[in-house]
């Protein structure tokens, strides 16, 4: 078991998001992006200097955070499949190099036109995401699926029917504790209830190979893509955060735990010096309570035997 979380929160550079690694006494970091860059489309030459960072200071990546197949790809767009394609290739060699075994994935935008998961729109993810996970399979890395605004991310049954229709063995799921709280559940005629974390880790535990932790509160839709959220620090949302973690304790889970914190905040001081240290001050210390919740769960869980 380990700690890991998105160090882009803590800070654009890599050296900023390695500080906040080394003072939370992690050795991971889930990679996103540098300098505001994904790390699959940053310059061989930075990547280098990436590499020769980490290396330094004794950091490794053990997840690219990539954009692939995510909420912004429509499944019928085979330029933008192309670029997937182009992404992940970029992004193989560089995972061999630092010996990153996952890659964050999704499964393509949730359509407004037309039903996402009418059998046309479905052949036309099944057939892209099958060709991603094939790559994968010949480059001896895993693509994990996270429950995003994207197709698997409609509702646990979705992402059933994906594990279903690509059975790989380079194929599990990242789950997001957070994600469920502002997304519809698309199962039945709408109107759609929100999803409920718990019910939809409950029903993929078993394929889950990773976590990412995120914790928040629904406010109200705000467009067609993501709804107003109020982030919160771990446990004080509506994430489930508490009983999931007991849960994967409970049954035996030894993987990952990446945080996202995704917190806001408001400051007199708006100057770039006093954002920064606050964006920076904000991911060490939800490293920490998550920490403090891990802790309490695991002797909460001891003292249940």
């Amino acid at each position: 078991m380990y700690f890991s979380g998105f160090a882009d929160e803590a800070g654009n550079s890599i050296e900023t998001q390695i500080k906040a690694t080394i003072e939370l006494g992690w050795k991971n970091i889930e990679s996103r992006s540098i300098n505001n860059v994904n790390i699959t489309d940053i310059s061989e030459k930075e990547f280098d200097f990436v590499y020769e960072k980490l290396m330094e200071f004794g950091i490794n990546i053990n997840c690219f955070g990539s954009a692939i197949a995510n909420w912004s790809k429509d499944p019928r767009d085979d330029e933008s499949f192309d670029e997937c394609v182009q992404s992940l290739n970029r992004a193989i060699p560089r995972m061999h190099r630092l010996g990153t075994r996952y890659i964050r994935g999704m499964s393509f935008k949730i359509l407004r036109d037309v039903e996402p998961d009418s059998p046309e729109i479905e052949k036309h993810i099944f057939e892209k995401l099958s060709t991603l996970i094939k790559i994968c399979e010949d480059s001896g890395i895993m693509y994990l699926h996270e429950n995003c605004m994207n197709y698997g991310g409609l509702s646990y049954i979705h992402t059933l029917r994906l594990l279903d229709n690509i059975q790989s063995p380079n194929f599990k799921l990242v789950f997001d504790t957070g994600n469920p709280v502002g997304s519809d559940n698309r199962v039945g005629p709408p109107p759609f209830k929100k999803q409920s974390s718990w019910e939809f880790y409950k029903n993929i535990r078993e394929f889950i190979e990773y976590v990412h932790i995120k914790d928040c509160i629904f406010i109200a839709e705000k467009n067609d893509i993501f709804p107003q959220l109020e982030f919160t620090f771990p446990g004080e949302g509506h994430g489930d955060v508490r009983k999931i973690v007991f849960d994967l304790l409970r049954t035996g889970y030894d993987g990952g735990f990446s945080i996202e914190p995704h917190l806001s905040f408001i400051h007199h001081d708006q100057s770039e010096q006093s954002i920064a240290s606050i964006r920076y001050e904000n991911y060490v210390s939800y490293g920490k309570r998550f920490m403090k919740l891990f802790e309490d769960e695991k002797k909460s869980r001891m003292s249940s035997l």
